[in-house]
């Protein structure tokens, strides 16, 4: 079974790059100028496999370099002998490299499948990267030197109320922050009663935040809850715009813990329907969406409106374009990543709002292939999707008019 899913990661290599051919060639003969040719296609891909466009980009390079520079490591992934993520980690840790060198180290490594077995994932980096510094020394320093501006702080959900925050530093920066904190920790580990770890963790927010404790954090509730939730009487789920879902309990902690620490707590109010708790619209004449606008999109999309794509929202757009007559509203408005609010402007794209009337806000996505791709909202806290079809809706609107 592992063979089998390596050799249907080489064929969708080769299809890949046989899509990429066949727009490119249909855009030339369309007269697009060469150097528009082929945009939105990792969008596409994304779409077709399921994934993020960040990952459809990725899926576009791995089959780039299989098929055009890394024959032996394609021959290695269709035999069974690589498997798909190995043959990522060789196209990755080559990539900087010129052709040549790329070419070469897909020889010393992959012509000989009897080369890699029992190689894991750290053997197969090692080893690429060893090569790589053999071929171009320099190409490799020069890397080590420009990987600086790549550096950043993400978070992501992790479970049970928990946040993993990642910061990706150069050696020097990242091993003195850490060697910092441990160093505080362990001078007082003997006189807290907080595990060496926890120490370490809230020191880290104290010295970022500036707060006087980890637990006064001013909180602004632009969690999504339903006010019964607040109030206690009712055991939902509220929202937090970067994080997700979590107990309507653990939200009222977070603010009781943030007053108990005299710490600021603002309180912003977003109303919705009371019948089946969708978010309620709110309009512009503005091009540009207004602040008010962006945080009610926040909060109705959450990340990116895009089928499988779930990274932050970048950008906020209409669906109907707005040179078109466009709204600048919420229903008209989708939060989206930028590469994706990117490719939706390319030829061939369509973007159309479903019925504002019945339950969750609804988008359709169709791609210049005519594939089409239905994107609905996530419900709101305290949200109920309507009981009736949308034929007997249309009816009783009818009756009642």
């Amino acid at each position: 079974m592992e063979s089998i899913k390596a050799g249907c990661a080489a064929a969708q290599a080769r299809d890949t790059m046989r899509f990429e051919e066949l727009r490119v060639e249909a855009e030339a003969g369309s007269g697009v100028p060469a150097a528009r040719r082929g945009r939105g296609m990792a969008s596409e891909i994304a779409l077709a496999r399921k994934v993020s466009g960040a990952q459809g980009s990725r899926h576009l390079g791995f089959a780039r370099a299989l098929m055009n520079e890394m024959p032996h490591t394609r021959a290695a992934l269709e035999s069974g002998a690589l498997s798909e993520w190995r043959a990522t980690i060789l196209v990755r840790e080559t990539a900087y490299l010129t052709r040549i060198d790329r070419e070469e180290i897909d020889r010393r490594l992959c012509s000989d499948p009897a080369t890699l077995d029992g190689l894991g994932d750290r053997a197969v980096d090692a080893a690429a990267k060893k090569l790589a510094y053999e071929l171009d020394a320099q190409a490799v320093v020069d890397r080590h030197a420009t990987a600086e501006k790549d550096r950043r702080v993400s978070t992501r959900p992790a479970p049970d109320g928990m946040v993993r925050l990642t910061a990706l530093l150069p050696l020097r920066q990242g091993i003195s922050v850490y060697a910092s904190l441990k160093k505080h920790a362990d001078a007082i580990r003997g006189i807290d009663e907080r595990s060496h770890a926890q120490i370490m963790a809230d020191t880290l927010v104290e010295r970022a935040t500036g707060a006087a404790t980890a637990e006064a954090m001013p909180v602004a509730v632009n969690l999504l809850l339903p006010d019964s939730a607040l109030s206690g009487s009712e055991d939902a789920t509220a929202h937090v715009d970067g994080y997700g879902p979590i107990p309507a309990a653990t939200a009222r902690h977070m603010i009781r813990s943030s007053i108990d620490a005299e710490a600021m707590v603002s309180l912003r109010r977003i109303y919705s329907t009371p019948a089946t708790g969708t978010l309620v619209a709110m309009d512009s004449k503005a091009r540009t969406f207004p602040s008010g606008l962006k945080t009610l999109l926040d909060s109705r999309d959450h990340d990116c409106r895009i089928p499988y794509c779930d990274a932050p929202i970048a950008e906020y757009d209409h669906a109907d374009p707005h040179a078109e007559g466009g709204a600048t509203s919420e229903v008209n408005g989708m939060g989206m990543c930028l590469g994706h609010n990117r490719a939706k402007q390319n030829p061939g794209w369509s973007v159309v709002i479903g019925d504002v009337d019945i339950g969750r806000h609804t988008a359709t996505v169709t791609t210049p292939t005519g594939h089409t791709h239905t994107t609905m909202a996530p419900p709101p806290p305290g949200h109920s999707d309507p009981e009736f079809s949308q034929v007997e809706y249309r009816l009783t609107v009818l009756l009642a008019a």
